[in-house]
């Protein structure tokens, strides 16, 4: 990546006011590669910081004064970002780790007003079924929430909930039709 930066800075185009600037900047590239691989531990992570490092530098390039430690200045810039990306990180995590509490058992959807056949039939199914069900069914989730709560596309909330409907329809079709909810097949 660097070398491909260096390369399209190089050339025949005419000196510009911000060619001081990429003359201090650009022999940083390998040392910030190196640090950023060292950080992340990936080879793409350390691009991608790396390229929003370069991003930040070049916004704050009015606050560059040439001459003074480029490579301190750009270091700064690469941990800042790191650190920043670390701590969005974080808080993905304890989000996550909320939605995930909230689907235990004492914070799942209730069950109130439900007879116990059916709460029976919902505890009977495979534990992605009834998580789907319950969040779709019973807790009014839209299928993008649920498959974000349940970590998983859209298309699987959509198959685990038919195949989970599917599985009580067969296990409460007698139930349904004695409560009048649907029609017996006679």
């Amino acid at each position: 990546m660097a070398l491909a930066l260096q390369r399209s800075l190089g050339g025949e185009a005419p000196m510009q006011p911000h060619d001081q600037y990429h003359r201090e900047i650009l022999p940083c590239l390998p040392e910030l590669c190196r640090t950023a691989a060292r950080l992340t531990r990936g080879a793409s992570l350390a691009d991608d910081l790396v390229q929003e490092t370069l991003t930040r530098a070049w916004q704050a390039r009015a606050s560059f004064q040439p001459g003074t430690n480029a490579r301190a200045w750009t270091h700064r810039i690469l941990f800042n970002t790191y650190i920043n990306h670390y701590r969005k990180k974080k808080r993905e995590r304890q989000a996550l780790e909320e939605l995930r509490e909230m689907s235990t058992p004492g914070t799942r959807p209730t069950h109130d007003g439900l007879g116990d056949e059916v709460v029976a039939a919902l505890e009977a199914l495979q534990p992605e079924f009834r998580e789907a069900v319950e969040l779709v069914d019973l807790g009014e989730l839209s299928y993008q929430d649920a498959a974000e709560r349940l970590r998983c596309p859209v298309g699987t909330v959509m198959s685990r909930l038919h195949r989970g409907r599917k599985r009580l329809r067969s296990v409460l079709g007698g139930y349904a039709a004695e409560q009048g909810v649907v029609r017996s097949a006679a």
